[in-house]
């Protein structure tokens, strides 16, 4: 499997992975953020984006403050900047977009560590899922995104999934 804690993977894929590697290398994100063990996260790197998909990068805070005030200095410049706090499943999250170039850049924090963060959960679950199918299970999970599914519901709705999908997906087993 794919090692998506390291973007080099990016550089052979397809062209919005492609142009994702060159927008995250050209402005030096992952490394101005590497105190907080970022990783890209997301349908991009597994490959079922949709045309406005954001680039999603997580990172882990050991001080909220800290991390907010690093985000503002490094980002605040940047075309429609904002920031907010939130509660994630109980759990104080910091998310900041923005604009660069083509691209809607995603930062989201907490204070957990980044594979051990849900989102990072996730899009490995769906990753094994989707080696263990064919390019049509890809597609169909593509085109209800397009039709305004988020990812982890299409997941749960092509795997007949009941209930919690999100919490249902973390501990789903491929065959």
């Amino acid at each position: 499997m794919t090692d998506f804690t390291d973007i080099s993977y990016l550089k052979t894929g397809n062209l919005k992975q492609q142009a994702s590697f060159e927008v995250l290398t050209k402005y030096n994100i992952l490394e101005n953020l590497s105190d907080f063990d970022p990783i890209l996260v997301g349908t991009i790197p597994i490959n079922i984006d949709v045309e406005n998909s954001d680039l999603d990068i997580i990172c882990y805070w050991k001080n909220k403050l800290e991390f907010v005030e690093k985000i503002k200095d490094l980002f605040s410049k940047e075309n429609n900047f904002t920031i907010r706090e939130n509660l994630i499943n109980n759990q104080e999250s910091v998310i900041a977009n923005f604009y660069l170039d083509d691209f809607e850049i995603e930062i989201f924090g907490q204070n957990t560590p980044t594979q051990e963060q849900n989102g990072y959960r996730h899009m490995l679950v769906e990753a094994q899922i989707l080696q263990s199918k064919d390019e049509n299970f890809r597609l169909e999970i593509i085109k209800l995104k397009e039709s305004g599914l988020k990812t982890e519901p299409a997941f749960g709705l092509l795997l007949g999934l009941k209930g919690n999908v999100y919490e249902e997906l973390l501990d789903f087993k491929v065959q």
